[in-house]
């Protein structure tokens, strides 16, 4: 009787090795025979927190064409790369993101500034400025240009007159209807020259400087006013429905894209807050960092990230949920930011400052741009692992959350700290030489809204 004997090869060395790849290698996974891998991983996460910090290059570029302060921005729904802005001299652009071109331009859109655009439907335009108008227009390309048209000669397609001022507009998501705010919030229809209606309180005495639908449920309409008040609109009713009083007055609001209660907004005393307009008592997060008044802030679409523009010239990407250390970006030359907003991807964020330029921003500082391959992805996803499993260490977390700031950006944010800690220290003797319970310590939050009004 034969014997047969039959060699058992492993699988993998039945595979093909293609040119580059690693050798492979067998390895011991007993953790006796590796008494220092937990020391070699801490090292591997100190070189990933180094990496981030290395490859972060957040600025991508410059866009030009205005020629004073870029006080307005707004993102085209339903689109990834299209933005427009206006300016103080009057000036209106449509910017194409991806190839950096001017989609639509008019340099005397306006006669003085731009207040506000957004954008209404089938790619429509609107704009209104300080010169009573708004004006609607159309940013597909025309007979016109094709003929060679000056970007002066472009004409708007129709105009509706004001009484006053105006400071915002907002289009509503699905009906041909946009709001706007001046001395009052009033209705438009795109098909009628005068407005639908007027909303205000009959107490209210204010300038509304910001107004937003709710992109959820889109009948909800939010303000905000020079008397430091933020309110609640129902167009179906036609009245105010809620409003408050803050300590500061607020310069800029956003609605979460994905909790349709959660309000955002940007305020006079440095600080952002976040708000349940169920419950409009306390604010839900105070976010600290800038040293300056608060201009502008947006959502990302993914509702993760928000980003910020204040008048101490950083922007800034916050994490949602966390008030502090959030990611800065500016440059030089760049002035106060007036205007942020997120590209519909939520990878680029734009700036618009009092220099007239809006700038391109990544979203993540370290992000790289381009094609990546399957073995940069992995190591990518390996060291961002690395850096969750090792954020409590303290050299990891410390390089991770410091960032560099402008000279005079630092003084002010150094004697900030200096001034609330003197005002605390303050607080704990006076509330020590008192009686007990007569001034007992009041929570921060507590202290933003002062009163509710109906």
């Amino acid at each position: 009787m034969v014997k047969i004997s039959v060699l058992q090869h492993a699988p993998s060395a039945h595979l093909p090795q293609r040119p580059g790849d690693p050798t492979p290698t067998s390895r011991n996974l007993d953790p006796l025979m590796h008494p220092f891998a937990r020391a070699r991983e801490r090292t591997r996460a100190l070189n990933a927190a180094k990496m981030e910090r290395m490859f972060a290059k957040p600025f991508v570029a410059a866009l030009e064409g205005h020629v004073d302060a870029v006080e307005t921005m707004a993102r085209k729904p339903d689109t990834l790369d299209v933005v427009a802005s206006g300016s103080w001299d009057g000036g209106l652009i449509v910017h194409d993101v991806s190839r950096r071109t001017k989609a639509f331009y008019n340099d005397q859109a306006h006669k003085g500034k731009v207040s506000g655009v957004c954008f209404g439907q089938e790619g429509r335009l609107l704009s209104c400025g300080v010169d009573r108008n708004i004006k609607l227009w159309n940013t597909e390309r025309s007979l016109d240009d094709e003929n060679g048209a000056g970007p002066s000669q472009r004409k708007p397609v129709s105009i509706f007159p004001g009484k006053s001022a105006f400071n915002s507009i907002d289009h509503h998501r699905y009906d041909p209807l946009f709001a706007t705010g001046s001395n009052l919030v009033q209705v438009w229809d795109e098909t009628k020259s005068a407005a639908v209606s007027n909303l205000t309180l009959p107490t209210s005495t204010e300038t509304v400087t910001a107004i937003r639908f709710n992109l959820s449920e889109a009948s909800v309409l939010a303000s905000i006013g020079s008397d430091r008040s933020f309110t609640l609109y129902d167009i179906r009713t036609g009245k105010a429905e809620r409003r408050i009083i803050m300590q500061m007055r607020s310069n800029s609001l956003s609605w979460s894209p994905t909790f349709p209660t959660t309000v955002l907004l940007a305020s006079e005393d440095h600080n952002l807050y976040t708000f349940d307009i169920r419950s409009l008592n306390n604010p839900t997060q105070i976010y600290k960092a800038h040293v300056a008044a608060v201009m502008s802030c947006d959502w990302s679409p993914t509702g993760l990230e928000f980003v910020s523009g204040g008048w101490d010239r950083t922007v800034r990407v916050w994490k949602e949920g966390r008030g502090s250390a959030p990611e800065v970006y500016h440059t030089k030359r760049m002035q106060r930011v007036m205007s942020t907003v997120y590209t519909g991807d939520a990878r680029f964020v734009l700036s618009g400052s009092d220099d007239g330029n809006v700038r391109i921003w990544k979203a993540h500082a370290s992000d790289k741009l381009g094609i990546i391959t399957a073995r940069e992805r992995a190591a990518i996803e390996y060291r961002e692992s690395l850096k969750a499993r090792w954020k409590a260490d303290a050299e990891v977390s410390k390089i991770s959350r410091v960032r560099h700031l402008p000279k005079p950006v630092y003084k002010a944010a150094q004697l900030k700290r200096t001034m609330l800690e003197a005002q605390r220290v303050k607080e704990e003797r006076r509330r020590k030489h008192t009686r007990a319970g007569e001034n007992k310590p009041k929570a921060e939050r507590k202290k933003v809204v002062i009163a509710e009004q109906s």
